[in-house]
C-alpha cells in the first residue's frame, strides 16, 4: 500500500500487534507481548522514519486485519465494513450463502462477520494507542517536533474514532435509545496495551455508556482537527491520509446520530462553507469512483492496492461486480425499482451493471486487480447530513440547496428536479433527503448506519431489521422500474422477515472469545445472546 510512499507494509512495527483481550487467536491461549519477529516499540519511535512506518501500520490495521485462519478479507475498513453495513440493510441483496448470515440475522456469538469485527476493530484500536503514547515519548526524546506528534496523535485519534463508532452502530444501541444515552455502549479503549500491567488492567475493563462514548468520540476528533493538516502533498495522500476535514467530516457523521442537528449545521458548514480542505463535489456522480484515489469530492478513504487488498472472498470490486467478478452483492428490487428513484437517474445508467440474474453496482471496477480504495466519507455525505439537519431545524431552503447539489448532478432533467414548490412541509423535505441517502450511498456500506440511527425516530422510524428479498425468490423479471411498488411501498416478495427493532438481533452479540477473557463483559453482553 503507497501509504505515505511505503509500499505493501503487511507487518507492523509495532510491539503488540494484537490485544489479548480482543485478538486472541484461534490457536493460542495467549498474546505474546515481544514476539520475536517485531521490531521493539523502542525502536519503532527511534527515528522520524521509524515514527512514520509507525503510524502506516495503524492505516494497515484498518484496511487489513486479520480474518478466519489468517487470511485477509478486509476487515475492519478495507471491505468488510461496507459489506456488512450494506448485508444488513435491505437495499443490497445477498445473492448466495456468502453473507447470508448476516443477511438473514441469523448471527450468534461465534459468528465469523461479527467476531472478527469487533476484534479487528478493538486491535486497530490498541495500535492507535500505542501511537499516542510512542509520538509523546518521541516528542520528549527529542526524535519528532511537539507539532509532529500532535499530528500524529491527531491520525491516531481519527482512526480511534472511526473504529469505536463503527463498533455503536453494529453492538450498541443507538443513542436515543434512552433519553440521556445511558444505555450500553462498547468499551472505549484509550489504553495502549504494551506490558503485562496495562493487558491486566484492560482486560476487566467494562461497557462505557453510550452518552460516555459519544463524549469521547468527539474530544477524539476535536482534538484531530485541532491538530492535523488541512491537506496532504499529494492527491492520492489528501484521501487515505487524515486531514482536518476528514475530522470534521467524521464528526458531522456522529452528531447526526446523537440528533444534535445544529452540531451537524456547524460542521457541515466548515466543509460546505468555509471549504476546509478545499473539497467539492464532483461534476459527475461517479467522479468518486472513476477516480477514487484521486478525486476533489472523496475526504477519507482506506487506500488498497493490487498486491495488498482484500482477495477474492472480501474485495469489493469481486463481491460487487459481474462477471468477472463473482457478483455475490446485488441491488435488490426493493431499491432498484423504487420509483423514487427516477429512471432517468444517472446514478442507474453510470453505477448500475445489469447482468442474466439482475443489476449490480458498478461503483468498484478493478475486478483483476482489486485496488479499488474503499470510500469512508465523502463529501456528498456531508451534504446530506447538514441539508438533513436544516430540514429538521427549520430551514427548508438551506436544506432544499444542499439536497439538489447533490441530487441535480445524476438527475439533469430540469422537470424533474425539485424546487421550493415540490415539497409542502420540512416533513416532506427530511423524507426526500433520506431517500435520496439511500440512492446516492448505494452499495457502500451506509444503508445500517441510517437503519440504526432512526430505529427510534419519531418521524421516520425504521422500525428494526427490515424485511429483504430473498435472492432465491426472483428472476431477472423481478427487476424493473415502479415494478411491484404501490404508492410508494415495495409489494414484491420479501420472504426474509423483518425483526422488529426490540428483536434481540437488531445489535450484534459481543463474541464468546471476548466474554471468557473479561469477566466484567460476560456479565454485560447484550440480552438475548
Amino acid at each position: 500500500m503507497q501509504k505515505n510512499n511505503f509500499r505493501y507494509i503487511k507487518t507492523s512495527v509495532l510491539t503488540l500487534l494484537l490485544a489479548a483481550f480482543s485478538m486472541q487467536s484461534c490457536d493460542k491461549d495467549v498474546t505474546e507481548l515481544s514476539p520475536f519477529d517485531r521490531i521493539t516499540e523502542q525502536l519503532a519511535f527511534s527515528s522520524p522514519a521509524r515514527v512514520e512506518l509507525s503510524m502506516v501500520g495503524v492505516y494497515d490495521a484498518a484496511q487489513s486485519g486479520f480474518y478466519a485462519g489468517g487470511q485477509v478479507r478486509g476487515y475492519p475498513f478495507g471491505a468488510a465494513a461496507v459489506a456488512q453495513g450494506d448485508m444488513r440493510g435491505e437495499d443490497m441483496l445477498n445473492v448466495a450463502a456468502f453473507y447470508a448470515i448476516t443477511y438473514e440475522a441469523t448471527y450468534n456469538t461465534a459468528t465469523a462477520n461479527n467476531v472478527y469485527m469487533w476484534h479487528t476493530l478493538y486491535g486497530m484500536i490498541n495500535k492507535a494507542n500505542i501511537i499516542i503514547d510512542g509520538v509523546k515519548s518521541a516528542a520528549t526524546g527529542g526524535i519528532i517536533t511537539p507539532a509532529a506528534a500532535a499530528a500524529y496523535e491527531g491520525e491516531a485519534r481519527f482512526l480511534r474514532a472511526l473504529a469505536h463508532h463503527e463498533l455503536l452502530v453494529h453492538f450498541a444501541r443507538p443513542y436515543k435509545h434512552t433519553a440521556d444515552a445511558s444505555h450500553q455502549g462498547v468499551p472505549y479503549r484509550t489504553v495502549a496495551v504494551n506490558t503485562a500491567a496495562a493487558l491486566e488492567s484492560e482486560v476487566q475493563k467494562g461497557r462505557n455508556t453510550v452518552a460516555e462514548c459519544y463524549n469521547l468520540l468527539l474530544e477524539d476528533l476535536n482534538f484531530a482537527e485541532a491538530n492535523l493538516p488541512e491537506t496532504r502533498g499529494t492527491a492520492s495522500l489528501k484521501i487515505s491520509r487524515a486531514t482536518k476535514a476528514a475530522a470534521i467530516a467524521l464528526k458531522n457523521r456522529i452528531l447526526l446520530h446523537k440528533g444534535d442537528f445544529n452540531g451537524v449545521i456547524t460542521e457541515g458548514e466548515k466543509l460546505l462553507e468555509t471549504k476546509t480542505g478545499a473539497h467539492d463535489l464532483e461534476a459527475s456522480p461517479e467522479g468518486a469512483f472513476a477516480n477514487n484515489s484521486g478525486n476533489k469530492e472523496s475526504i477519507f478513504s482506506i487506500e488498497n492496492a493490487a498486491t495488498d487488498n482484500s482477495g477474492v472472498n472480501g474485495a469489493l470490486p469481486v463481491m460487487y461486480s459481474i462477471a468477472p467478478g463473482r457478483a455475490l452483492v446485488a441491488i435488490s428490487p426493493i431499491m432498484y425499482n423504487n420509483p423514487a428513484w427516477v429512471a432517468s437517474d444517472l446514478r442507474r445508467t453510470l453505477l448500475v451493471k445489469e447482468a442474466g440474474n439482475g443489476f449490480f453496482s458498478n461503483k468498484y471496477r478493478k475486478i483483476t486487480t482489486q485496488d479499488d480504495w474503499t470510500p469512508i466519507l465523502r463529501l456528498a455525505e456531508v451534504a446530506l447530513n447538514t441539508a438533513e439537519a436544516y430540514s429538521r431545524t427549520g430551514n427548508t431552503a438551506k436544506a432544499l440547496d444542499l439536497l439538489n447539489k447533490v441530487r441535480n448532478r445524476a438527475v439533469t432533467d430540469a422537470a424533474l428536479q425539485f424546487d421550493g414548490s415540490t415539497f409542502a412541509s420540512a416533513k416532506e423535505l427530511t423524507a426526500a433527503i433520506l431517500m435520496e441517502r439511500r440512492i446516492e450511498f448505494l452499495g457502500e456500506g451506509r444503508r445500517w448506519s441510517d437503519i440504526h440511527r432512526l430505529a427510534t425516530d419519531a418521524d421516520f422510524n425504521t422500525g428494526g431489521i427490515p424485511s429483504k428479498v430473498a435472492f432465491g425468490n426472483t428472476t431477472k423479471a423481478s427487476w424493473g422500474f415502479g415494478l411491484a411498488y404501490d404508492n410508494g411501498v415495495y409489494t414484491g416478495s420479501r420472504t426474509i422477515t423483518n425483526k422488529p427493532y426490540d428483536a434481540f438481533q437488531f445489535i450484534w452479540p459481543i463474541p464468546l472469545d471476548e466474554l471468557n477473557t473479561n469477566e466484567v463483559l460476560k456479565g454485560q453482553q447484550n440480552p438475548g445472546y
